[in-house]
């Protein structure tokens, strides 16, 4: 039977809703209405159609990434699904390799997703790169010193200011939050029975959160100055209903943490693109030489040899042919992004390092600072 895989064009977005509904039932009318309406309209939906019906999707859903220093166009994927009676049949894979060929193709370094379950995408390389803090609390009971208000989208200029002041430095990787991503949390989350609270002293923002109540209230990148977190407690109390649960606090501080969960998993795409940004440690030098194994983005798959010069701290990435080792592209994933250390890359099947590789990439400052938060 025919089937027919290709990019939808912005005004085929609405065709996709059906799918979405059937498979994922949990999610509400008003976020789907928040959805179509805010986040399909700059997307990017591929679909494999039978019949001219969407029997599967994938969405690509872009954010500027801040990356060390610079900025990357990344694209976020979601909503990959299938209809149930079309299972098993490789429509995910070849959607998949379709969709990452395109973003190599825009020079794109990694995309990222958070997986219904690891074991579906690490067949295709995605590894794990971000823990997330989670922690749950009933507030504190106080009078607030602070004003808590809702922010509106009038807000999105000073609570991204605000962010940048305080917090961008923290971060080696996070998304750019602009004006413009403020206003499209504020949406959205008001779409899950919600919205944003600011926290502000003397007419200046102190603080700020994000929160949503379905079942239980949810809080989610809980940030404020030091010396505020009392209040922030305080602003959590006053939220809660009584007889409501626990409040869920996600990317919160490790002061209120209980535990960390496994939430965002990587893909390198363009390995050129993310080795140039990587930065070398201080008073240290950088030359080595790796082949890499890249299966499905098989341009990846070559020697390359990485170096700095003296008193530089940035990588210049060229080709060669002497390897001193060899990197499958999910390991180096891995231990780019900091979630496994050499010495765990090492026990990994195809895994490669002579001592001098292995001193040299210890001299890389690894992306492992990482604040990815996203939910769509």
């Amino acid at each position: 039977m025919d089937i027919v895989l290709r990019k939808l064009e912005q005004k085929e977005h609405k065709r996709t809703r059906g799918l979405w509904e059937k498979v994922f039932a949990e999610d509400t009318k008003a976020f789907l209405d928040y959805y179509y309406f805010i986040k399909a309209r700059e997307n990017e939906i591929y679909v494999i159609e039978e019949k001219e019906y969407i029997r599967s999707m994938i969405h690509l859903n872009p954010y500027t990434v801040q990356v060390e220093d610079r900025e990357f166009l990344c694209h976020y994927i979601v909503a990959v699904s299938t209809e149930k009676a079309y299972r098993g049949k490789g429509y995910m894979r070849k959607l998949l390799y379709r969709t990452m060929e395109d973003m190599y193709r825009r020079k794109e370094p990694f995309t990222f997703l958070m997986p219904a379950a690891e074991a579906i995408y690490t067949p295709y390389d995605f590894r794990f790169i971000y823990k997330q803090n989670i922690g749950e609390t009933n507030g504190t009971e106080g009078n607030l010193q602070a004003e808590v208000t809702e922010a509106s989208i009038a807000d999105a200029e000073d609570m991204a200011a605000f962010f940048a002041a305080y917090f961008k430095a923290e971060h080696q990787v996070c998304a750019v939050r602009d004006a413009a991503y403020y206003q499209t949390m504020i949406l959205e989350q008001q779409s899950e029975n919600g919205g944003v609270c600011l926290m502000k002293d003397a007419g200046r923002i102190c603080g700020m959160f994000a929160y949503a109540r379905e079942e239980k209230l949810e809080i989610r990148e809980p940030l404020y100055l030091p010396g505020w977190e009392m209040e922030f407690l305080k602003a959590a109390a006053q939220l809660r209903k009584d007889g409501e649960p626990k409040a869920v606090l996600y990317a919160c501080a490790e002061t209120l943490a209980v535990r960390q969960k496994p939430v965002i998993m990587a893909r390198i795409l363009h390995l050129e693109s993310l080795l140039g940004v990587l930065k070398v440690k201080k008073n240290e030098r950088v030359s080595c030489s790796f082949a890499v194994i890249d299966p499905i983005l098989v341009k990846n798959s070559r020697v390359w040899k990485i170096h700095s010069r003296e008193g530089e701290d940035m990588l210049t990435v060229t080709e060669t042919e002497d390897s001193e080792g060899v990197l499958p592209i999910a390991s180096l994933t891995s231990f780019l992004f900091g979630y496994r250390t050499l010495e765990e890359i090492k026990q990994e099947e195809g895994v490669i390092l002579s001592a001098h590789l292995e001193e040299e990439l210890g001299k890389l400052c690894i992306l492992r600072r990482i604040y990815l938060n996203e939910i769509v």
